[in-house]
């Protein structure tokens, strides 16, 4: 008996849960080819703002928790990702017309990039932070610790790869994360999404709005209560100025990660290479301690 398939309409992941967008919108997302894959809910300002406020009721939380503990709950991201890797790869594929063989060398290279940063969570403090010398009996010691909530605009192009890329690093390093995903290519980001509802991530650590970027960018990069903001998703989204966000930011002192730049326009990193630490020094701020030697 013949049967209809169920077409599935994409939600937000915002909190931990996956709430319909406020908007009432969705759109179609195509594959590479232009065949019809899904539905994806159209996020607007108000999801912009729920999604941080969950950011920030998350924070202190996740900030609060330790490095090792970050870590554990970033591998375990791997290992589910790990487990769905038929689906990421068929999402993959569909998306940025891949065949299957390197779609498979994509979702590998995430997954690895997870762990990456998942190994990185308890040294970030030892490479970072110093025990400084100082002329009297006093240690003075500088520390990193996270910025806050930090808005990401996700690669437009690769759409697993360069998300973990970017993700990952924010909140291996105790930030909470607001992330408008790639605008044609959502799919996968939002399957990461039901990763993270499965991974041990406290809800409202990563939050994910499918949206048209050069629609809601503005509002994330004006918003009062984001500490940061990472540009990197500029690069091939329309309609995009990405100097007047870098303004925008600049209300309540954003720190910015600016995009990789050819020619005076943005352009999309190459996310097969080593990813440094570039991305894990941007969101955190140094705290320098003084306190008196014992005698």
């Amino acid at each position: 008996m013949s049967r209809l398939d169920v077409r599935k309409t994409y939600k937000l992941y915002i909190g931990g849960k996956f709430p319909r967008s406020e908007s009432g919108r969705s759109y179609e997302v195509v594959s590479a080819s232009g065949q019809f894959l899904a539905n994806a809910s159209m996020g607007s300002r108000k999801d912009v703002r729920d999604a941080v406020v969950a950011a920030r009721g998350a924070y202190s939380g996740w900030s609060g928790a330790t490095a090792f503990n970050r870590g554990q709950v970033l591998y375990r991201v791997a290992e589910v990702l790990e487990g769905r890797r038929a689906q990421f790869v068929d999402e993959i594929g569909a998306s940025e017309g891949l065949t299957a063989r390197a779609a498979s060398a994509v979702v590998d290279a995430a997954v690895d990039r997870v762990v990456w940063y998942a190994g990185w969570t308890d040294k970030i403090a030892q490479v970072l932070g110093n025990l400084n010398p100082v002329a009297g009996p006093y240690f003075n010691v500088s520390a990193p610790e996270p910025t806050g909530v930090v808005g990401v605009l996700a690669p437009q192009a690769s759409s697993l790869l360069g998300l973990v890329s970017v993700v990952a690093p924010v909140i291996a390093t105790g930030n909470t994360a607001v992330v408008v995903t790639s605008a044609d290519r959502p799919l996968p980001a939002i399957t990461l999404g039901e990763v993270f509802a499965t991974s041990d991530v406290p809800g409202g650590v990563v939050n994910l709005i499918t949206a048209r970027t050069a629609e809601v960018a503005s509002w994330l990069a004006s918003h009062r209560d984001v500490n940061a903001i990472d540009l990197t998703g500029v690069a091939g989204a329309e309609g995009v100025d990405w100097a007047a966000l870098e303004a925008a930011a600049a209300g309540n002192l954003k720190r910015v990660l600016r995009p990789t730049v050819q020619d005076g326009a943005p352009v999309e990193p190459d996310w097969t290479e080593d990813p440094g630490l570039s991305r894990i020094r941007a969101f955190v701020e140094t705290k320098t301690v003084w306190h008196p030697k014992g005698l």
